[in-house]
């Protein structure tokens, strides 16, 4: 009987809950699903407004995430409140474990402080071609924590934004700068192999005539006069655009009838008398 009687006194208190927390734990999970609704139409709202007005696509993203955590942030506080708990002593602890453990995050916080420092000043976007501490690729994706490059060959290079902030950093945009040079001989016509050489880079249609290329005697050297270029070419056709154009210059300027010479030394020698 003993039994029974808690048994009954379980079933009775499950009763209570059930109807006292019922209604609480249903309005709870719609305001939950229709705070999820509200949170990917606002942020949606968000990046039309930010293509509207032709702001940037990283600044753009990083806006939408925003939106949707602030948006989400209040969605809990509201299904929290529902149970009446009060919020403010949660707050207090999440704030004490955050600054026990930024000391242990610190590392991760700066990449993200410097990530949002990247995203509001905007050294560079995705697209543009930047290098920094010898390492250059495409911006892919500019993340809080890291920026994300790919290479011609296919490589993806990840970046931590804190090496990127207080950094010299060079952006070139979508191409980079190719600099190159031949040698011709001294009896060899120098304004005839830089015509010939200039002809051959406008040949290539995708090397792009602004900023125009640059041909030039470079400097004279001990068997030959070597005639220097620069010119621009896309990022992820780098080593393809220049091994085309080398091949065209030789092929051109044998045709032309320019040489190109190859390292020479005169060898003197002497006998002495025994």
């Amino acid at each position: 009987m003993e039994e029974l009687t808690q048994l009954e006194k379980i079933a009775e208190t499950i009763i209570d809950y059930s109807v006292q927390y019922s209604f609480q734990v249903i309005g709870a999970v719609i305001v939950l699903v229709v705070g999820f609704f509200i949170a990917r139409w606002v942020s949606g709202l968000v990046v039309r407004l930010c293509e509207k007005v032709n702001l940037d696509v990283t600044l753009t993203k990083f806006l939408r995430q925003l939106t949707r955590v602030l948006v989400l942030t209040f969605v809990l506080i509201a299904v929290i409140s529902k149970f009446g708990i009060s919020i403010a002593p949660i707050i207090a602890a999440l704030g004490a474990i955050l600054f026990g453990a930024s000391f242990a995050v610190s590392v991760p916080l700066s990449n993200y402080g410097s990530g949002l420092i990247i995203i509001l000043t905007r050294p560079f976007v995705v697209g543009n071609t930047i290098t920094i501490k010898g390492v250059s690729g495409v911006v892919e994706e500019i993340k809080l924590a890291a920026t994300l490059l790919s290479t011609e060959d296919g490589e993806e290079i990840t970046i931590p934004n804190k090496h990127i902030i207080g950094e010299v950093l060079t952006n070139s945009f979508a191409c980079r700068i190719v600099e190159g040079r031949v040698g011709i001989s001294y009896a060899d016509d120098a304004e005839k192999a830089i015509d010939t050489i200039r002809s051959v880079i406008s040949s290539f249609d995708i090397i792009p005539d602004d900023p125009a290329p640059i041909v030039g005697i470079e400097e004279y050297g001990d068997s030959s006069i070597n005639i220097g270029m620069r010119y621009w070419a896309p990022t992820k056709e780098y080593y393809k655009t220049l091994y085309a154009v080398n091949l065209s210059v030789y092929q051109q300027l044998k045709a032309a009838g320019i040489t190109i010479p190859f390292p020479q030394r005169d060898v003197h020698i002497r006998s002495q008398a025994g």
